[in-house]
């Protein structure tokens, strides 16, 4: 089988080409080839293929064989290959995910995409709708214990769930530790994407993130618009911010008059190779 590897950020996936290629289990082909020792290595699995409704497709598959409604770095990745590959011949494309349709505006350099800006799509807070279990209809700046200690969570749905948490040190956490217990915390039914965030200035805000079925990653491109709407509804920074992640940084926009969110950020080609098939 044939797949291309990129990263948006150091957010890395194996990103294969159902117009070309067959796969018949992806969950189990998800946990393969996201093996950093047994197999290639990355964050999961993205299939790019047709699409009914839109442009084209693009379905994601976690490091463990979950399902994975929307990613943001994912999706630059997504507008790149097909940019570069010939299919999209133009810069603004539609691309099918589980969380809707997105537009994509390709960044185009020497006749290469080097990165995109996203319509992620407008902030669902309804707390049934992200899923949470809360007993009010918003779950903003709310104290839960985790672990046995309190933490004040904000939660918003960027087409996946997050659970915003805003910390004085960023950078001496230890996500290995506490993220596990956010992502299967009993108030999130259908587990929960989390970012610890450190806000610098009112348009720069330091994150680091745990997503769930993957553990601790380099970006989070729905995780970091969640944090700059997560840092508004809290009064802490400004609609259009810069997120500095472990990979690099994100311009996000929670645009006012639209309510919609805007990412903009790199997508990078690693390398292309071939996978051996049981």
């Amino acid at each position: 089988m044939n797949f291309v590897k990129m990263h948006g950020l150091g957010n890395d996936y194996i990103y294969v080409d159902l117009m070309k290629e067959n796969v018949e289990d992806p969950v189990n082909l998800a946990r393969k080839v996201s093996d950093r020792h047994f197999g290639v290595g990355s964050d999961g699995l993205i299939l790019i293929d047709k699409s009914i409704v839109a442009d084209f497709r693009m379905d994601i598959y976690n490091a463990d064989g979950s399902r994975a409604e929307m990613c943001g770095n994912g999706i630059r990745c997504v507008g790149k290959y097909l940019y570069d590959k010939g299919y999209a011949k133009r810069k603004n494309i539609k691309i099918e995910t589980l969380a809707g349709i997105k537009e994509l505006e390709l960044i185009i350099e020497d006749g290469v995409c080097t990165g995109a800006r996203v319509d992620i799509g407008e902030p669902e807070l309804n707390v049934r709708k992200i899923p949470v279990i809360w007993n009010d209809d918003t779950m903003i700046d709310q104290e839960i214990l985790v672990g046995g200690k309190p933490y004040g969570v904000t939660c918003v749905s960027m087409g996946n769930p997050h659970c915003v948490v805003f910390v004085d040190d960023v950078e001496n956490i230890t996500l290995e530790a506490i993220g596990p217990l956010f992502e299967n915390h009993h108030l999130f039914p259908a587990r929960i994407n989390t970012e610890f965030a450190k806000v610098l200035d009112r348009k720069t805000i330091r994150m680091r993130v745990w997503e769930r079925g993957s553990g601790e990653t380099f970006a989070c491109g729905t995780g970091a618009s969640a944090t700059v709407v997560a840092g508004v509804l809290n009064g802490l920074c400004d609609r259009e911010a810069t997120v500095i992640l472990n990979g690099g940084e994100l311009k996000i926009l929670w645009d006012e008059a639209s309510n919609r969110v805007y990412m903009e950020g790199p997508a990078v080609t690693i390398c292309e190779g071939k996978y051996f098939l049981d």
